[in-house]
């Protein structure tokens, strides 16, 4: 039987911004290796699966080469055709069983909300290597489960940054997230996220990125609501509120295109 699968692109209102993600909704639980033999064709840096249960919806996300246990622009899409393919009224909540827990999700005028975990980062020493792959100096240095997160000087920097991605590659850690204040006066803080070890050399616009920047630059500027701007290519927009252990992610999304996958 045919498979839809639409392609979405998150954290953006324009067509060809924010960070596109794969969206699969499946009638039951998908074959790994078939869903990462689908991830690995859509070449993005996430797509992901769903199938519903009895009280929400369990969802995974791969990139191109394996699962990853949180991925924020993939589940804005993913709430994003619910509503909009009409699987879910407006003011209905969106839950999601998933490898990082229950995540929830609701409509607010154009945008979308996410209830995601708080994920700071602790002070470490940068590895070897890490600060000149990147070719900077650093502010601070952090680590939590998935990534390094790096502070620099200037907003810039991170805009002309052109890492030396294969040396990155070596750290052995999912990504790492570079970050500065903004001198821009609409954002707080930028941020680009290099992630090559998983197979995404830049992704474009990273939620699960700002489960640990939300926190962090609430306690350096101490604001709790606060909009975030990540700095890639292709750009786009992160508004965010920090709650205790929770992080609020608001963003737009909008569907670029759907399709049958003819074989499985």
């Amino acid at each position: 039987m045919p498979v839809t699968i639409y392609q979405v692109d998150a954290f953006t209102n324009k067509v060809f911004q924010g960070n596109p993600a794969g969206v699969c909704i499946l009638n039951q639980p998908g074959n790994e290796t078939w869903m990462q033999l689908v991830a690995r064709e859509m070449n993005l840096s996430e797509t992901a699966f769903l199938y519903q249960t009895d009280d929400g919806y369990n969802l995974r996300w791969f990139t191109p080469l394996t699962e990853v246990e949180l991925c924020g622009h993939a589940t804005l899409a993913s709430v994003h055709i619910l509503y909009e393919t009409g699987r879910l009224p407006a003011g209905q909540p969106a839950r999601f069983h998933t490898a990082s827990g229950l995540l929830t999700a609701s409509k607010q005028d154009n945008f979308i909300e996410m209830d995601f975990p708080a994920k700071p980062a602790a002070p470490v020493e940068p590895p070897q290597g890490m600060l000149e792959a990147l070719f900077t100096d650093a502010v601070f240095v952090g680590k939590n489960k998935y990534d390094y997160l790096v502070e620099i000087e200037e907003d810039e920097a991170i805009r002309c940054m052109e890492p030396n991605l294969d040396r990155l590659k070596e750290l052995g850690t999912r990504g790492v997230m570079v970050t500065s204040r903004s001198d821009v006066p609409e954002f707080d803080f930028i941020s680009r996220f290099f992630a090559p070890g998983v197979g995404i050399d830049e992704d474009p616009v990273t939620g699960s990125a700002h489960c640990c920047l939300a926190p962090y630059w609430a306690e350096k500027l101490g604001k709790q609501e606060m909009v975030a701007y990540q700095a890639s290519p292709r750009g786009g927009v992160v508004h965010v509120r920090v709650d205790g252990e929770r992080v609020f992610l608001k963003g737009q999304a909008v569907t670029v295109f759907k399709a049958e996958m003819l074989t499985r």
